[in-house]
């Protein structure tokens, strides 16, 4: 059976990020993508030129629709916006039996800052929570903890510790801003601490990298694999992603990884 995967983020109509990265993404990797619409951005791949919120009620509606009708096998969790709208779906969301993946969406590629600074607290209090895999690169691990970014593994170790002690229940700790040859991800769960490891792939094609892995990992979940066989599965996904985006010839900035590099 193929499992119903709901992405709740923003939408990126230049196609690499946000909405359109996950529903890629999940189709990618065999899932039915679903889609719940936070935010309308005015972006593409040199950055995000305007950002309007959609009403939290209207976000709700859009969660309740969904939930009257459609199964739902995992939840993969984008930008939010603002504490209001980050309630708004964690209330929608309540009771639902279904693993849940929260991306931290707070700044985009480029810089711009997609998370208003004071809707962390509901991110970390609210949101952490409920996730079954929380997955932030290292700037957002920090934001979320309020503490300086980690600048090796021992730190990355830490901040895992530390953000899995506020209540999510795994937690995946992207290492790519470290410097070296490799891109070493931490996952912490209940079976211990796992190094994932990948070669630095020298490429400015990483629009929406956060959006795609959080997706393929929200589709594996939904099909039933165990996490750390679902988090492998999206890192080799991404990796292939990044690689096969020297094919594609979108934007002059940071362009987008190819979601569908198996297919074509």
């Amino acid at each position: 059976m193929i499992p119903n995967i709901l992405s709740i983020a923003g939408s990126d109509p230049s196609g690499g990020a946000g909405i359109q990265a996950d529903i890629k993404a999940i189709s990618a990797n065999g899932g039915y993508a679903m889609a719940v619409i936070t935010a309308l951005t005015a972006q593409n791949t040199r950055g995000v030129a305007a950002v309007q919120l959609v009403a939290p009620d209207m976000v709700a509606a859009q969660i309740a629709a969904i939930r009257s009708d459609i199964r739902i096998d995992a939840v993969k969790i984008g930008m939010l916006g603002d504490a209001a709208i980050t309630e708004a779906v964690a209330e929608a969301l309540a009771g639902l039996d279904a693993p849940i993946v929260l991306d931290p969406v707070m700044v985009a590629k480029g810089g711009d800052r997609l998370l208003a600074a004071e809707a962390v607290t509901a991110l970390r209090e609210i949101m952490l929570t409920i996730a079954a895999l929380v997955t932030p690169n290292l700037p957002e691990a920090a934001d979320l903890l309020g503490v300086a970014e980690a600048r090796d593994r021992t730190g990355m170790l830490d901040q895992a510790k530390a953000l899995r002690a506020l209540g999510a229940r795994a937690v995946l700790v992207k290492g790519g801003h470290l410097g070296g040859a490799t891109t070493p991800d931490v996952l912490l769960h209940d079976g211990g601490a796992d190094w994932l490891d990948g070669a630095r792939i020298d490429t400015a094609d990483t629009h929406g990298t956060g959006c795609t892995l959080s997706s393929a990992i929200a589709a594996h979940l939904g099909a039933g694999r165990a996490m750390p066989e679902a988090v492998a599965s999206a890192k080799a996904f991404i990796t292939g992603a990044i690689m096969g985006a020297e094919r594609l010839d979108v934007g002059q900035g940071h362009g987008p990884t190819h979601h569908f590099h198996a297919l074509h």
